[in-house]
C-alpha cells in the first residue's frame, strides 16, 4: 500500500489507489476510484502525482477508460471526471445492491419527525459509503453526501457498524484505519477506538463528538440482520450550535423503529440468505 497527500475530506487516496494481483482490471477501477475520490474534475498530472503506475501506465489506462466512456474528458480545461457510463452504472448499483431504495420512506419518515440531517451509510471496505441523505430544513454544512466516503473509526454511521463485526472482520478494518487526528475529539489510536466499540456494543449506538468535523454531532445505530450481520447504519446529525448529544438521545426510539423496518425489508426481499 501506498501512503499519499489526504483529498478534500480527509480521505486518503492510499484507500483508493494500491497495487494489488488484480491485473489491468484491478488497476483501471483505482484510476476511476482516484478520480472520483478528487471530488471535481481533475488534470492528468494530479493523479500521476498521486499514483502509484508509471507515466505511461496510468496515462494507457486513462485513455481506455475514456474511450469507454467511464471517464470523461474536457479538452478545453483538459481535466477528467466520471463518464456517463459510470452514472450508468453507478445509478444501477444505488437501485440493486444498495439499501437506499428500501430505506428511503423510512428516512423520510424519520426526517419529519426529528427535523434534522438523516444519513444512510453502509461499509466499504475500511471505510463509510454515505449512499442516502436527507438535510434538515435549516441545512447544516458538513462534509457527508451521498456517494462520498469517510473514515470508519471517527464517524457515528462508521463506529455504529464496526462495533458489531466478528473480530475476524474487525481486526484488518481496524489495521486501515489512518487514526488521523481531524479534530481534538478524535480517537487516535486503535486501543481508544476499541474501548468505545465495547460501549457502543453494550448500549446499541454509536456517537460521533465533534469526531470528524468540529460542531458536527450525530447518535448512530446500526442496521443489523436477526442474524446479526451488518447491513448498514443510520444516524441523526445535528451541530453543538442547535442542541447536544443528550438533546440527540431523544431520538434514538424514533432511529430504532426505523432502522428495525429497513432491516426486516431488506433482509426479506435483498439479503434472504441473511435471514438464519
Amino acid at each position: 500500500m501506498h501512503i499519499f497527500r489526504h483529498l478534500e475530506g480527509g480521505v486518503n487516496v492510499a484507500s483508493v489507489i494500491a497495487e494489488s494481483g488484480d491485473g489491468t482490471v484491478g488497476k483501471a477501477l483505482s484510476v476511476l476510484d482516484a478520480v472520483a475520490s478528487f471530488g471535481r474534475p481533475v488534470r492528468f498530472g494530479e493523479l500521476l502525482s498521486v499514483s502509484p503506475y508509471p507515466k505511461a501506465t496510468l496515462y494507457r489506462l486513462v485513455q481506455v477508460l475514456t474511450k469507454q466512456s467511464m471517464l470523461t474528458y474536457d479538452p478545453d480545461r483538459q481535466t477528467y471526471a466520471p463518464g456517463l457510463r459510470l452514472v450508468r452504472l453507478a445509478h444501477a448499483a444505488w437501485q440493486n445492491a444498495s439499501l437506499a431504495p428500501i430505506a428511503r420512506p423510512y428516512l423520510e419518515a424519520l426526517s419529519a419527525e426529528v427535523s434534522e440531517t438523516i444519513h444512510l451509510a453502509q461499509l466499504d471496505g475500511g471505510q463509510v459509503l454515505y449512499i442516502d441523505k436527507i438535510n434538515a430544513r435549516d441545512p447544516l454544512q458538513m462534509y457527508s453526501q451521498a456517494g462520498k466516503v469517510a473514515p470508519a473509526y471517527c464517524t457515528g454511521v462508521g463506529k455504529a457498524m464496526i462495533a458489531f463485526l466478528p473480530e475476524e472482520q474487525l481486526e484488518p478494518i481496524l489495521r486501515q484505519q489512518s487514526y488521523h487526528p481531524f479534530t481534538a475529539h478524535t480517537l487516535s489510536d486503535q486501543e481508544s477506538l476499541r474501548a468505545e466499540l465495547v460501549q457502543i456494543a453494550k448500549r446499541g449506538h454509536a456517537y460521533d463528538r465533534e469526531e470528524h468535523e468540529p460542531g458536527i454531532i450525530c447518535v448512530s445505530v446500526p442496521i443489523l440482520t436477526r442474524a446479526g450481520r451488518i447491513l448498514g447504519a443510520v444516524s441523526v446529525t445535528s451541530s453543538t450550535e442547535r442542541t447536544d448529544l443528550s438533546g440527540l438521545d431523544v431520538h434514538l426510539p424514533r432511529i430504532r423503529a426505523a432502522v428495525t423496518s429497513i432491516a426486516g425489508e431488506a433482509q426479506d426481499w435483498r439479503f434472504p440468505d441473511a435471514a438464519e
